[in-house]
């Protein structure tokens, strides 16, 4: 019978705390439940470190990101963006824990309901940067941008300013203004329309417009890119600090 208390304090690190692997060994070699063992070492007053998962501890910013841990991943995650620890850890059969320990970071999902107890749930609220990029010219009128670019695509789809009007749900007037707009501030045409029916009527896209649009969702991308890992740098990973540090 093996004395589960005794070999926890054995089992201890130089600052007196338990790994969560040391947790899980011993779990396994006294065939206890982990939430048992977990439990057992809140009695002590024995702080649990170093989840193997990066939720706190040592091994927090310690891992690798792999695409075959995301896919993984993005299959157990809940509506909230969170995964059970115990599917997180399942997930790491083949792959290994560092994996999934770097994916998580990397994907910024969070963990919920620590199989040692640690934590039920995380209680903070997910928090997002969200970015909005349009074009102006020197008086400070909007020239190009999400909207605009929604109105080309439209009219691409369906191939006249009508159709695009219907699509964006916009009487024909406003969707022609954008489309006025677009033309009295570029050089070159951006929307041409033909008379006649068949094939050759209808309104087409210039060559201009698909680079214009190209350029605008490449800028929009690079923007959200770098907003997002000055958000991750300047909010999240102070705030993981603050809520993990201590423990």
């Amino acid at each position: 019978m093996f004395d589960l208390e005794k070999i926890i304090k054995e089992n201890l690190n130089s600052d007196g705390k338990l790994t969560c692997k040391d947790a899980f060994k011993i779990a396994a070699k006294t065939k206890t439940p982990i939430g048992d063992a977990g439990q057992k070492a809140k009695e002590l007053g024995i702080r649990i470190t170093d989840c193997e998962l990066g939720q706190f501890g040592g091994l927090k910013n310690s891992g690798e990101f792999d695409q075959e841990a995301k896919a993984r991943l993005e299959k157990l995650v809940d509506e909230n963006g969170k995964v059970i620890c115990k599917d997180a850890r399942d997930a790491a059969a083949g792959l290994g824990l560092k994996k999934i320990r770097g994916t998580l970071k990397e994907a910024d999902i969070d963990v919920k309901y620590c199989e040692l107890g640690c934590f039920r749930e995380r209680k903070r609220p997910r928090i997002y940067v969200r970015t909005k990029t349009w074009i102006e010219n020197e008086k400070g009128e909007l020239l190009f941008g999400k909207g605009k670019t929604q109105v080309l695509e439209d009219v691409e789809r369906t191939g006249s300013i009508s159709g695009a009007a219907k699509r964006l749900g916009m009487n024909y007037k406003k969707t022609w203004s954008h489309v006025q707009i677009l033309q009295k501030s570029f050089d070159k045409p951006l929307v041409e329309t033909q008379k006649g029916g068949g094939e050759r009527g209808g309104t087409t896209l210039s060559v201009e417009a698909y680079e214009l649009m190209d350029a605008y969702k490449k800028l929009q991308a690079d923007i959200e890119a770098f907003a997002n890992k000055r958000f991750k740098e300047l909010f999240l990973e102070p705030r993981n600090k603050k809520e993990f540090g201590s423990k």
